[in-house]
């Protein structure tokens, strides 16, 4: 209980009356709604699906989103919120947990997430979930405060709540840890399965599917789709009569919505297969697809030119008078190599370093490189805008070494360099923060596309780096760019032979890019593919930064708006509670009331375009030190996202 004086009906009151404030400043053009299935059982439908298990004036709820179903409960008569189960733990998943918790609901959820919603500052103070990313699960859609959980629940268990009759399956694939409720009740079976499906065939998003089997999470592009259905068959199995997701629509025919679904993830993972770059680093991970006439047939490579040496990640080109240029410093061991060949007379100088990209195997030996070698850094404008300020970004991969850039080169840009001519371009494949490099010298045309291509395609296994879909941009826009170059020898830092594609292949890799484009967007619950594929399409600029006690601090809300029309957008900041003086004087009351938060701010987005929001916000005097978490809810063309993205604010 919150307080001795105040009763659970009080509480709902007064928690019902702070729904209405979140409602009323989350207005948009989807109001929420209140379904009825049973007379023991509805679903509320607002930012997500809640369930509602109703027993006279008590409740018990499946998830709970952003707490403001307390609206809902008011209205059908609930005085008392006695437990609530959750289907996994994401933050717009139970974000107002705390709020019911206050008024003496039980918290229970899934056995293998527990520690996602009581022990979050141990996830936010571990240095592996913010640098060097390669494995993304658990995904980073953490609470940012601490819920303590009463129970736990694991597939199998059965429980008893009024009418109903709950059985919990574990239906992993969305999380690692999710469950879904298969509720039977007023002679009525529904499936409460989390985010295991949207709509019929269709996922809310497939970047929590990156997962990885025998690599890393980094190259499991679709990873979970298998874990993914195997989760579905059996909630299949269940029989339920509807289907319930968290984000979506309420489904009638649970078998076609599922069977259509696992039919769609193979054909869109047969696509990303067709063309992947990862078949020639792991053949055997892609055995059952090899030789279909479909797919593009791996390349063989060829050697290359004598004047390039390869070591590492790095390519070195050398001179006719021995002069060394060098493409990306993964380490020092790069660096020891260079002034091995040095001392041995094999190069005599280091010109310039090009950078291009800025995952942490090709530039964590960069400050070592610079300290060592009296020459400029080059690369393009959006590899810099990382590099030079880590903690600025969080993106997979990133290393927290900042690297100084000295010439951020324009698209097309040329410039010489001994006898070679070298032209910098934005290369949008692998990652968006990327740079590809041409170099001319007679017939010779050498491109440098960094880790974006192998003999066997394109790099994309790894949706959290931006990989976009769409005419003219991402990997359709790098393919162009290699069909109109014609470089005689292309090179990945990772590959030790040069590679080429023929005018025939760029065609094959363009049309797969177009297919899927087509297909993955039928497979999201968005209006286009990359807003399921690309999870920082919602992004907090800088994303981490240091302030003192009393300070003010401010960051941009960065949208990137991938719809063919402009979007309406809005949001606002969540206020650590800790930072709120009515929490420091009364923290079990404090509790019962949502947690402060900024104005709203607002914009109109053109299409194919990102947009900027600003959020400010002062440091209290009394703030302690340490890293708080800045959650932002969001409002984007009729969709309420509570607490969708996040900042991190230092206070030193």
């Amino acid at each position: 209980m919150i307080g001795r004086t105040m009763t659970r009906r009080g509480f709902l009151g007064r928690l019902g009356a702070a729904a209405a404030g979140l409602a009323a400043q989350g207005a948009d053009s989807m109001p929420d709604r209140l379904t009825k299935l049973s007379e023991h059982l509805y679903v509320y439908r607002g930012p997500i699906n809640v369930g509602i298990v109703r027993e006279g004036a008590k409740a018990m709820l499946i998830d709970c989103g952003d707490g403001r179903v307390a609206g809902a409960l008011k209205r059908l008569g609930v005085e008392t919120v006695e437990r609530v189960l959750f289907t996994h733990h994401h933050r717009d998943q139970a974000c107002g947990a705390g709020l019911l918790a206050a008024g003496g609901a039980r918290i229970i959820a899934p056995a293998a997430e527990r520690d996602h919603f009581d022990k979050v500052a141990d996830y936010w103070a571990d240095p592996k979930r913010r640098w060097h990313l390669y494995e993304l699960r658990p995904h980073h859609l953490m609470l940012a405060e601490p819920v303590g959980v009463d129970a736990t629940v694991a597939g199998g268990q059965t429980l008893e709540w009024g009418a109903a009759r709950l059985r919990v399956l574990d239906t992993p694939g969305h999380t690692d840890g999710s469950v879904s409720y298969v509720v039977d009740v007023d002679g009525r079976r529904v499936a409460f399965c989390g985010d295991a499906i949207y709509d019929t065939g269709r996922l809310w998003e497939i970047h929590s599917l990156q997962k990885g089997t025998v690599t890393t999470d980094y190259h499991g592009f679709l990873g979970a789709r298998e874990q993914l259905a195997g989760s579905l068959g059996r909630i299949k199995a269940a029989r339920p009569a509807t289907l319930v997701p968290s984000h979506g629509h309420v489904m009638n025919d649970p078998a076609k919505a599922i069977d259509t679904l696992v039919e769609r993830l193979a054909a869109c993972y047969d696509k990303y297969v067709a063309i992947s770059a990862l078949r020639w680093y792991f053949p055997k991970l892609f055995a059952a697809y090899a030789g279909r006439a479909d797919h593009m047939p791996v390349g063989k490579g060829k050697p290359a030119p004598p004047c390039l040496k390869h070591f590492g990640t790095t390519w070195m080109l050398v001179s006719k008078e021995k002069a060394a240029f060098v493409m990306d410093c993964g380490g020092a061991h790069i660096v020891k190599q260079l002034q091995k060949r040095l001392a041995s007379g094999q190069i005599r100088s280091v010109d310039g370093l090009w950078v291009t990209h800025y995952h942490d195997d090709h530039v964590d030996g960069i400050p070592g490189f610079q300290k060592a070698f009296d020459c400029p850094c080059f690369t393009d404008e959006s590899v810099a805008s990382v590099i030079t300020d880590p903690p600025a970004w969080r993106l997979p991969c990133i290393s927290p070494h900042v690297a100084r850039v000295d010439r951020v080169m324009k698209e097309g840009q040329s410039w010489q360099w001994r006898e070679f001519k070298m032209t910098a371009f934005h290369f949008p494949g692998q990652t968006l923060y990327h740079a590809g490099l041409l170099v001319e010298r007679g017939e010779l045309r050498m491109f440098f596309a960094g880790d974006s291509f192998t003999p066997a395609g394109i790099d994309d296994y790894c949706s959290s780096n931006r990989n976009w879909l769409g005419r003219g941009v991402g990997f359709d826009r790098c393919v162009a760019l290699l069909a109109k170059l014609k470089p005689t020898h292309v090179f990945n830092p990772h590959v030790h032979v040069a590679f080429a594609f023929t005018p025939e292949q760029c065609r094959f890799m363009r049309r797969n890019l177009a297919e899927r484009e087509r297909l993955y967007t039928q497979l999201v619950g968005w209006d286009h593919a990359n807003y399921g594929m690309d999870e920082p399409w919602a992004r907090c600029a800088p994303y981490e930064q240091k302030a003192a006690p009393g300070e003010a601090a401010a960051f941009d809300v960065v949208l990137t708006n991938h719809s063919p029309i402009a979007r309406d957008a809005a949001c606002r900041a969540v206020l650590p509670r800790v930072w709120d003086h009515a929490y420091a004087k009364r923290p079990r009351a404090a509790l019962a009331q949502p947690a402060p938060t900024t104005p709203w701010a607002e914009t109109k987005i053109p299409a194919k375009h990102d947009g900027r929001l600003r959020v400010g916000l002062r440091i209290p005097p009394t703030a302690k030190r340490g890293r708080y978490v800045i959650p932002v809810d969001l409002r984007y063309h009729g969709r309420k996202l509570p607490q969708f993205t996040e900042a991190i604010v230092v206070v030193a």
